[in-house]
């Protein structure tokens, strides 16, 4: 079905990237940052062009748009969606894409920071890549393929099946969203106007990876109130919170229950950010496990952790605050087997093996598997993300792009 069909998805990419769409996690706003926009809009006008004539993009930044069905059954609505935004972890300013075509299996140096390569000893996957076309950034800043290798596939799938009507589906909904990096990403987002009944969000790694679990998620905030003083007298008078929050990070496990100690299934207390005075300092942290229970034992073992330091404290006093973030969207995937297994299905058809993984992290499918849209996430290509190592394949893209095709098929056969 392929054959003679002429991919659009590595041009796609190559535009996409160089417009910077970073997310702020210290914004209040939403979008959080305006540019997200600049993409959203092009998409709504490359869309307008293939001939999808509803496509929009709402006072929020999200890009909405419908491939009408082509079959007389009935068939449920899939709705394709990937981020626009891209990680503040590492600028997305001024990005170079660079294509190192027939990659040798080699490490990759990028021209434009001479210390940055990409060695193929610590990146496995990349080297197993021998032969294919590799994009990069060009070592300043991150690629951006974390999220708009999705964007790039779903555009490109789009792209197919309304220039070969041959190709039976359903109605396909396409959903485009800002700051998925911040947490935020479906927000937002009108589920009455997306009218779909199931989802699948490309935002996934390697080659035929194929995600219906993610952890559950919960925030902490421990708030450290001290006593301030003049520092030239303040002799049995002065408490600090900040050196007690430090005592608080210092007190967490060394060899365990941290993101730098655990893989796999294994979850974690993570601190994120601390900020604050003498009288008064706070401390975030991220709570993750696969099994949403286990939040409830890890929150209960950082309030002891709090507690004990306090002990040795006297006129110190501190509260901690725990806000639910996401959860597991197995719990909502286990009541819908057909999803997870037609997506299985459209990779095989694809020539890849379906690669069952979990995600240690989170996704905008695993909210809007939540809000009532079944949602298990796909492979894109994209790999070391947020970082200036980040790269794609080409040919990883390109059964990215079949992917989604076949599974608008596989859905249609099966209605």
């Amino acid at each position: 079905m392929f054959t003679n069909y002429s991919y659009t998805v590595d041009k796609r990419f190559m535009r996409y990237v160089q417009i910077d769409t970073q997310s702020d996690p210290t914004s209040d706003s939403f979008p959080t940052t305006e540019k997200q926009k600049d993409l959203s809009r092009l998409l709504v006008k490359e869309l307008q062009e293939m001939g999808i004539t509803d496509a929009e993009m709402d006072e929020h930044g999200y890009v909405y748009a419908t491939i009408p069905a082509n079959t007389d059954k009935k068939v449920p609505v899939i709705c394709f969606c990937s981020h626009v935004d891209t990680s503040s972890d590492s600028s997305g300013t001024g990005v170079k894409p660079i294509v190192h075509y027939q990659y040798d299996g080699g490490d990759i140096a990028l021209p434009d920071d001479e210390t940055v390569v990409i060695s193929a000893k610590e990146h496995p996957y990349l080297a197993s890549k021998k032969g294919d076309d590799i994009i990069t950034a060009s070592g300043t800043t991150l690629l951006g393929a974390d999220d708009k290798a999705g964007v790039a596939e779903i555009m490109d799938a789009a792209n197919f099946l309304i220039t070969h009507p041959g190709v039976k589906h359903g109605a396909i909904r396409i959903l485009f969203t800002p700051d998925e990096e911040v947490g935020r990403g479906v927000e937002k987002v009108d589920m009455k106007k997306l009218a779909a009944d199931v989802g699948y969000t490309m935002d996934g790694g390697e080659l035929g990876s194929l995600e219906d679990e993610n952890f559950s998620a919960d925030g902490a905030r421990i708030t450290v109130y001290g006593v301030s003083a003049h520092p030239g007298a303040a002799k049995n008078k002065l408490i600090s919170a900040i050196k007690i929050a430090g005592e608080i990070v210092d007190a967490l496990p060394k060899d365990g229950l941290s993101p730098e100690t655990t893989d796999d299934r294994e979850g974690f207390i993570h601190p994120v950010r601390i900020q604050g005075t003498v009288e008064k300092t706070e401390i975030d942290f991220i709570i993750r496990d696969f099994e949403t229970a286990h939040l409830e034992a890890h929150e209960t073992y950082l309030r002891r952790i709090m507690e004990k330091v306090l002990d040795k404290h006297h006129g110190a006093k501190a509260t901690l605050k725990v806000t639910e973030q996401y959860r597991n969207m197995k719990e909502v995937l286990v009541n819908h087997p057909a999803v997870t297994a037609n997506a299985a299905e459209a990779i095989r058809r694809a020539g890849v093996q379906p690669l069952r993984m979990s995600i240690r992290g989170g996704t905008d499918g695993s909210r809007l598997s939540f809000m009532g849209l079944p949602c298990p996430n796909i492979f894109t290509g994209e790999m070391a993300l947020h970082s200036k190592h980040e790269y794609v394949s080409i040919q990883d893209m390109q059964k990215a792009v079949q992917t989604i095709v076949y599974l608008a098929q596989v859905w249609e056969e099966k209605a």
